[in-house]
């Protein structure tokens, strides 16, 4: 049997199926947000896209361009696959195992989300008939940050001699992944050799990149435990270092190796200094050992379970994709420290592994209210690239910061300007992101040294941005929203709003901080031209319609004809122009829904009601980004039906490889969206002006749902059954929230449990034909 099988806390994949090592190198990726490791086997072939990643370490590359114009990025950034250390290749009997070879006569591969450990057992039979059963652990530590590990043990079934080989390999060949040539020539050995050491079982490699000249560093070392009679080999050279090691081993005998593996990298150290870190990083492991390294990792995942874990009632492989879904944004920020979460996060080279918008509005979120230090870590990567946005929005013509669409080192990296430097959002998501963690976490410190200084300069970037018509309006023109499918339009209603809630918290945080204000030139004018800008924000609305066009005009365009687009012409991006998708009515993804998720205050119940509907008949979810928005305001419109179908998709996009391209890594804000759809549609949590509220509803597909959050330093426990929900208190401080606008207090005690009133039935909105959620997974 092939396929993942069903298990609330793990993933598993029993069989082989070579041909689907694409798609299990991406699920089973161990990461802590500073290394990234694919789920390869550990013998190197047959491999599906090897990739070891180091978070922030790059190759640079020129952009094309046909034409070039005034403002254009000239530099892209691509991420490297580093040195790999995961590969340990075995002979047995001078015969290589080979998956592809002999026969494999069992093999199973899963990931335990309660360990962090990724387990595999197989049992292989040589051309010639030797038998021999590997089983293997690896882990990538979240509290050591710089190492991994891996425990591998060969049980033959016959005397047989063993010779293991355990690699440090730089400059991996990979295919090329893209159509760019100036791409594929910046990944084609794109480290260059500076130093190779090796002694014992103790080697070290360290290379610098061609063009972006930052130097990395990876380390091994090793325990061995077998019989005596052992002959072992090391040797470092460029870009290989190898320990051999030999042995005769009797049947029912064991050969056990623990390989440590150390990574670091830097723009500034030397090749001395990098070698000394990951030395120590070795030398900490070897310390703490397997067993501790695996007791260590076990106390950090009960912690963050105990303060985010969802239980669902009445579908196990929701209930296994949305701790799928936690443990994957876990390990994409968790040991971050300033730097960035990529769309991707470290499972793979897809998006180039570029940041994105998705990191604050989408991922952010999760991590706030489940692992508040990551957000922080993540918001503190944004603040240091203040200086690359200021300069962008110089060369723009603006104030401020000019946050980029995509983006390594902050710099902009989007050669396509009009869903690129045309998204102005992106500066809106940093804002709020700031606010949000700000509010939620109360971190006074935060708020002085970072957030109050985000808020100040993406506040600059708006009202340079736009400007007060002559009816007395403050406009924003001539800018992309966050459906892409749209661009370089006015008055977009998502870019309005979110651009009017961070004109609002910047002139509080200035009230909060007046020394920050102080040193940043803040005036009591330039405070009162936000407020301004904010009261005056033009919000289109069609009254004729009686719902919010997306953008000026929208409603007005021509409407795209679903019904006679086949099915095999999705993603439309990849099948029509641009510029017909620009003037109809087709929507790549949620932009006026997403704005009644995060600035639901903005809106009466009766427009988010018409709103969605509206749009729902539109919107075609060529983006992983849509399901969980939707689901959100499924749920709150009435919909939870269809709320439950789209969380579904959210959280089923990866382990059923919704978008044909998991083999390029995981869709972290999708992940995430999972969790949106399950907290904030669900459980109808929202955070409008810093004040949690609830207004939880279950699905008739479901027959419960409880999820756990940190908010204002307090973790409670939320459970939705049919009829009520309860409320219980973990530990903190007591937590004054409200339930379907009743206020209550979530303290310590029994908990409270109330009940949910009844939702009235309404009819289920349409979707453009073959675009209903599920119909991919059919």
């Amino acid at each position: 049997m092939n396929g993942y099988e069903v298990s609330p806390w793990e993933l598993r994949w029993r069989g082989l199926a070579i041909d689907q090592l694409h798609r299990t190198e991406s699920t089973f990726a161990l990461a802590n947000g500073h290394i990234g490791m694919r789920g390869a086997l550990e013998e190197g072939e047959p491999v599906g896209l090897p990739g070891t990643y180091l978070n922030g370490f790059y190759e640079s590359h020129a952009l094309p361009y046909a034409e070039i114009g005034y403002g254009y990025p000239e530099d892209g950034q691509t991420i490297v696959n580093v040195t790999d250390g995961k590969i340990i290749r075995l002979l047995v009997e001078d015969e290589p195992l080979d998956l592809r070879y002999g026969r494999t006569l069992a093999h199973q591969r899963w990931i335990d989300f309660r360990s962090g450990i990724l387990s595999r057992d197989t049992v292989w039979e040589s051309p010639t008939g030797r038998r021999v059963r590997i089983r293997s652990r690896r882990m990538v530590s979240f509290t050591q940050r710089a190492v991994a590990a891996i425990h591998y043990e060969i049980e033959p079934a016959d005397d047989l001699q063993l010779v293991v080989q355990s690699d440090l390999l730089a400059n991996e060949p990979i295919e090329s992944r893209g159509k760019d040539p100036r791409v594929a020539a910046a990944l084609r050995s794109p480290l260059v050799a500076d130093f190779a050491a090796a002694e014992g079982y103790n080697a070290v490699l360290v290379h610098h990149t061609r063009e972006s000249g930052l130097r990395v560093a990876a380390g091994m070392d090793h325990e061995i435990d077998t019989s005596d009679g052992m002959q072992t080999d090391i040797r470092a050279e460029g870009d290989l270092a190898r320990l051999t090691a030999a042995v005769d081993v009797p049947a029912g005998g064991k050969l056990r190796l623990v390989k440590y593996l150390g990574y670091g990298w830097s723009a500034k150290r030397s090749v001395p200094a990098l070698r000394a870190q990951v030395e120590a990083a070795l030398a900490g492991a070897r310390q703490t050992g397997w067993e501790g390294l695996l007791r260590e990792q076990r106390a950090f995942l009960d912690d963050f379970w105990t303060a985010a874990d969802i239980e669902i009632d009445g579908d196990e492989r929701l209930q296994q994709a949305v701790r799928f879904a936690l443990f994957h944004i876990l390990q994409a920020g968790a040991r971050g420290e300033s730097r960035a979460i990529a769309g991707k996060g470290l499972t793979g080279p897809g998006y180039d592994g570029h940041a994105f918008w998705d990191t604050e509005t989408f991922v952010l979120p999760v991590l706030t209210y489940t692992m508040p230090d990551a957000a922080r870590d993540a918001l503190r990567w944004r603040h240091s690239t203040l200086p690359q946005a200021r300069e962008r929005a110089k060369v723009l013509g603006k104030r401020g910061a000019a946050f980029p669409w995509r983006s390594i080192t902050g710099a902009e990296c989007s050669a396509y300007w009009p869903a690129g430097t045309a998204a102005f959002h992106v500066s809106a998501a940093v804002a709020d992101a700031a606010a949000r963690y700000t509010a939620a976490c109360a971190d006074d410190t935060f708020d002085r040294e970072y957030g109050t200084e985000l808020l100040v300069e993406t506040a600059r970037l708006w009202v340079s941005l736009g400007h007060h018509d002559q009816h007395g309006g403050f406009r924003i023109d001539g800018v992309t929203g966050p459906d892409e499918y749209t661009a370089v339009v006015d008055n977009n209603v998502y870019t309005n709003l979110m651009a009017q809630r961070n004109l609002t918290e910047a002139g509080t945080a200035c009230g909060r901080n007046p020394e920050v204000a102080d040193r940043l030139g803040v005036s009591p004018d330039e405070v009162e031209a936000w407020r301004r800008a904010a009261e005056e924000m033009v919000i289109p609305f069609d009254d004729l319609l009686g719902v919010h066009p997306q953008s000026e005009g929208f409603t007005q365009h021509e409407e795209w004809d679903f019904a006679a687009t086949p099915k095999d012409k999705y993603p439309l991006l990849l099948h029509y122009p641009y510029f017909d998708l620009y003037r109809k009515q087709v929507v790549k993804q949620a932009d006026l829904v997403l704005a009644m998720h995060l600035r639901g205050d903005a809106f009466t119940p009766e427009q988010k009601a018409a709103n969605f509907a509206y749009y729902e008949a539109r919107t075609v979810r060529d983006s992983s980004l849509s399901a969980g928005t939707q689901a959100v305001l499924a749920a709150e419109v009435g919909h939870l039906g269809l709320a439950y179908d789209y969380i579904v998709e959210a959280a089923m996009t990866d382990l059923a490889d919704l978008h044909d391209n998991v083999r390029n890594g995981l869709h972290m804000a999708s992940l995430a969206g999972a969790w949106a759809g399950v907290v904030a549609g669900l459980g109808g949590f929202r955070d409008h002006g810093g004040v949690p509220t609830f207004a939880p509803r279950l699905p008739k597909e479901l027959d419960r749902v409880s999820f756990r959050m940190c908010v204002h330093r307090s973790r409670i426990q939320v459970e939705i059954n049919r009829d009520a929900a309860r409320y219980r208190h973990i530990s903190g401080g007591a937590l004054s929230t409200s339930h379907h606008g009743e206020p209550i207090v979530i303290e310590a005690g029994p908990g409270l449990s109330l009940p949910i009133p009844d939702c009235p039935p309404q009819p289920r909105p349409k979707q453009p034909a073959g675009r209903e959620p599920g119909s991919r997974r059919a």
